[in-house]
């Protein structure tokens, strides 16, 4: 399958391309990083000598024993043949023992411009943060969104399944699943991608992590993304499921299961923002997976008319849009999100399908505890304008596909 240049990173990245920033690239297994890679080195070559080009898969088996800083060092070093500019690709470089200094090093002798991978966000916590504090710039790559989705079937010269909407709501945008085309191969690449995850940036990192404790606690995380729960529920709803086993779990473990699953990219925290004090509320936040299909293997049904997959999609859409993003707490209840691009914001709300009045007076009635006139919107499935009294409606697919988009103020 052809793949379609990300254009999205691709224009962020390439003002770095001659600069000594470290450009980092984060983001879960399988989003497509590697591919982002290979096109920025293809833009390279077009007007630099490739031998001046190093590039080291750490995960291909031809590179398995460059695992230490020291082996990396010389390996590089066995390269650089000339004063001239070099450009050093390592892809997955978290396999590297002590990468952070030779990273440091290359930075401070080579003439170079570096750029890095990586599946855990660990790489830019530590030692690679006080080695070179203001010298990297970190680029978060996600899975296809559901325009760049279409835009590969359209690569392909593929048809483009009809309700295709729903097919990404349930199975998310991990650039490999759409080489298969049976939902069942589907289901069985997303498990297999999600199991690796789980085992290599998660198991191998902590050797005393007890499995059963923490793939129950991932499951129901990921199942209720987008519901507000606290560690306590999550530690009643285990403790009653293992009343007869006297396997009982901790908050404080449930805190540390949460933050194995940040790190490893399979899920994101949002925070509240209080519309009315207008601060961030520190104490509670929501969770929404990174991708839909690892929220799918986690739940036994989905239900497309269950609202948090759709909030799932469009929290994730504003992100890739650059937006800080957060849920709304009103007086009287809450507000999906809201949108900030500095110091202009939107509201947003978040709706299936809205087949009659009680329904879209719910929706749209609850901005009216809201006095702040920055812009109101709903997003639903609705393919006609249902805007209303002053809201403004926009269809899901047609945001998503920017035929529409928000204005902020």
């Amino acid at each position: 399958m052809k793949q379609i240049k990300r254009e999205t990173y691709l224009s962020q990245i390439r003002k770095y391309y001659e600069l000594d920033l470290i450009k980092v690239l984060t983001g879960v297994r399988r989003c497509g990083k590697s591919i982002i890679l290979k096109q920025i080195i293809e833009e390279i070559k077009s007007s630099t000598d490739e031998k001046h080009i190093v590039y080291i898969n750490f995960e291909d088996f031809e590179f398995e024993e460059i695992d230490t800083a020291k082996k990396l060092n010389e390996f590089v070093k066995s390269k650089i043949s000339d004063s001239e500019k070099y450009y050093l690709f390592f892809d997955e470089i978290q396999h590297v023992k002590d990468f952070e200094k030779v990273l440091a090093s290359f930075r401070a002798t080579l003439n170079c411009s570096i750029f890095v991978t990586g599946s855990n966000s660990k790489l830019l916590s530590g030692e690679l943060a006080s080695l070179l504090v203001g010298r990297t710039v970190e680029f978060k790559i996600m899975p296809f969104s559901y325009l760049e989705s279409i835009q590969l079937y359209k690569e392909n010269n593929k048809e483009i399944p009809e309700d295709f909407i729903y097919d990404y709501i349930k199975w998310g945008g991990l650039p490999q699943r759409f080489e298969f085309s049976e939902e069942k191969d589907i289901k069985n690449y997303i498990e297999s991608v999600f199991n690796g995850i789980v085992e290599k940036d998660i198991y191998k990192r902590d050797s005393e992590l007890e499995k059963y404790k923490f793939n129950t606690v991932s499951a129901y995380i990921l199942s209720n993304a987008g519901k507000e729960f606290s560690a306590a529920n999550i530690s009643n709803f285990y403790n009653n499921q293992n009343e007869n086993n006297k396997k009982s779990i901790e908050k404080k473990t449930v805190y540390n299961y949460i933050e194995k699953l940040e790190k490893a990219y399979l899920i994101s925290r949002v925070k509240r923002f209080n519309i009315v004090g207008k601060e961030v509320l520190k104490t509670i936040e929501k969770h929404y997976a990174i991708d839909m299909a690892f929220r799918t293997i986690n739940t036994n049904l989905v239900n497309f008319e269950d609202t948090f997959f759709l909030e799932n999609i469009i929290y994730n859409e504003l992100i890739l849009r650059g937006y800080s993003v957060y849920t709304g707490k009103t007086y009287k209840g809450e507000i999906d999100f809201v949108a900030i691009d500095g110091k202009k914001k939107c509201f947003i709300q978040v709706s299936y399908l809205m087949p009659n009045e009680e329904t879209i007076r719910r929706e749209f009635e609850a901005f009216k505890p809201i006095k702040d006139a920055s812009p109101k919107y709903v997003l639903s499935l609705d393919k006609i304008d249902l805007s209303y009294d002053g809201i403004s409606h926009i269809n899901i697919e047609d945001f998503l596909l920017h035929k529409k988009d928000l204005v902020l103020s």
